[in-house]
């Protein structure tokens, strides 16, 4: 049975995915005392990026705000299966943003705030974090962005 926070998730149309396998040796996410931290979350969808190529260039800024938001939902994901219930995140504490950026585009805030915004929307005041935004030359699979959190959980 869901929780609130899935139930949200489901109000707003999205669906929470299945974990995204990991491209590497390393966990999708990790649970260390009250904090999980998720590896990088690419915005895979079904199995495969959506978009592949530089915000700026080959991606606009627009389209990759939006797979910044899926990168979100996969890593509430990479959450869920550590924790089993994302109703017991405390908060998000922080999120790191890569855009794999083209030399001039400098909006990486941006483009990050599709993932800030889509966990805000679903934890409402526990999706406010910090958060810091880096522009890159290339990710993993040419993915135009990647996304990784932190969160506190609920005392147990």
């Amino acid at each position: 049975m869901s929780g609130l926070v899935e139930a949200r998730i489901a109000e707003l149309g999205l669906t929470l995915p299945e974990v995204v396998p990991p491209l590497a040796t390393y966990q999708p996410a990790v649970r260390s005392g009250a904090y999980v931290y998720t590896a990088g979350q690419l915005p895979m969808v079904q199995g495969k990026l959506p978009v592949t190529g530089k915000v700026g260039a080959e991606v606009s800024a627009e389209q990759a705000k939006e797979l910044a938001a899926t990168c979100a939902l996969n890593a509430l994901a990479a959450v869920k299966s550590v924790v089993g219930d994302l109703d017991k995140i405390a908060r998000v504490v922080k999120v790191v943003g890569f855009v794999a950026s083209a030399p001039d585009f400098t909006a990486q805030p941006g483009v990050l705030n599709g993932a800030s915004e889509l966990l805000g929307e679903v934890l409402g005041d526990k999706g406010v974090h910090a958060r810091s935004a880096v522009g890159v030359a290339v990710l993993p699979l040419d993915a135009p962005v990647e996304i990784e959190i932190q969160v506190e959980l609920l005392p147990s």
